[in-house]
Formats: C-alpha cells, sequence, structure tokens
C-alpha cells in the first residue's frame, strides 16, 4: 500500500549509519549516544525491522518489538525518514511489525506515541487506555531515595 518500492525485513543486524540517521530523523538521537550501542540494540530486540527501499538499498524506515518472547511484546522506535514521511510507509512498516508479532505467538501489543500520532496508531486497531498510566524515570537524574 505504499507508494514507495520498499521491502520490509527482519534483521539481526544493520548499517549502524541508516540507523542512527533514522533516530535523527526522528529527533531521539542525543550526541553523547555512542554509535557502537547499535549493535547491541538490533540483537536484544525480538524483532528488529527495517524499510529498505529497493532502488539504493537504504534502510528509509525501522520498528522494533520488545517482549516477555511469551505473550507480551512493545513497539519501540517506530520512525520513518522525515522526507518520505505520508508515503504510506510508516502504516506498512507498523502492520508488518503487528503480524509478525502475531506470527510469533505474541497476544498483546503496547506502545508508546508521541501525542500527534495518535489517530494514526488507532487507525491500525491500537486504543488509547485511559485506565493505564505511564511512568518514566530517565536515569540521568540523581535522586533521593
Amino acid at each position: 500500500m505504499h507508494d514507495l518500492p520498499v521491502a520490509f525485513q527482519v534483521v539481526s543486524s544493520w548499517d549502524s549509519a541508516d540507523i542512527i540517521a533514522l533516530y535523527q530523523s526522528a529527533g531521539w538521537w542525543r550526541d553523547w549516544y555512542d554509535p557502537a550501542g547499535i549493535v547491541p540494540l538490533i540483537q536484544g530486540s525480538f524483532v528488529f525491522v527495517v524499510a529498505v527501499q529497493q532502488e539504493t538499498g537504504k534502510a528509509v524506515a525501522m520498528g522494533r518489538i520488545l517482549s516477555d518472547r511469551v505473550a507480551t511484546g512493545y513497539i519501540q522506535d517506530l520512525c520513518v525518514l522525515t522526507e518520505l514521511r505520508g508515503r504510506h510507509i510508516g502504516v506498512g512498516l507498523l502492520n508488518f511489525l503487528i503480524a509478525e508479532a502475531k506470527r510469533r505467538g505474541i497476544s498483546s501489543l503496547y506502545l508508546v506515541a508521541e501525542p500527534d500520532t495518535r489517530d494514526f496508531y488507532e487507525k491500525s486497531g491500537f486504543i488509547c487506555n485511559s485506565g493505564m498510566i505511564f511512568l518514566t524515570n530517565t536515569l540521568e537524574e540523581s535522586y533521593e531515595t
């Protein structure tokens, strides 16, 4: 359904520069992050998917699932290069991740979304669960116990 020739691939490794470019495009890469962390990030994922532009062989989108490997998965880091957004690559990637989770026996998927992306995820069957509270600890700030 996307209008750019891409292939979705489950991978166990990928060119770190491509992945960093995707994180940068999403605004999620910080200058102090170590590029060497990309390899264990990919390998530590339950499923890591790249959308590869067939013409260039470059990753133009990515997404991953973290999981207990039994029933529950969490979609993380779904992003598409800024200049290619709106071309249905993200929808294709999300549907591919959902199908891959089902194929591997996962029965519940969760994700945390940016506020302006709620409609995008709801169109794929995700619901905003107002009964749940999302909590975070950046671990970068010191705190007293």
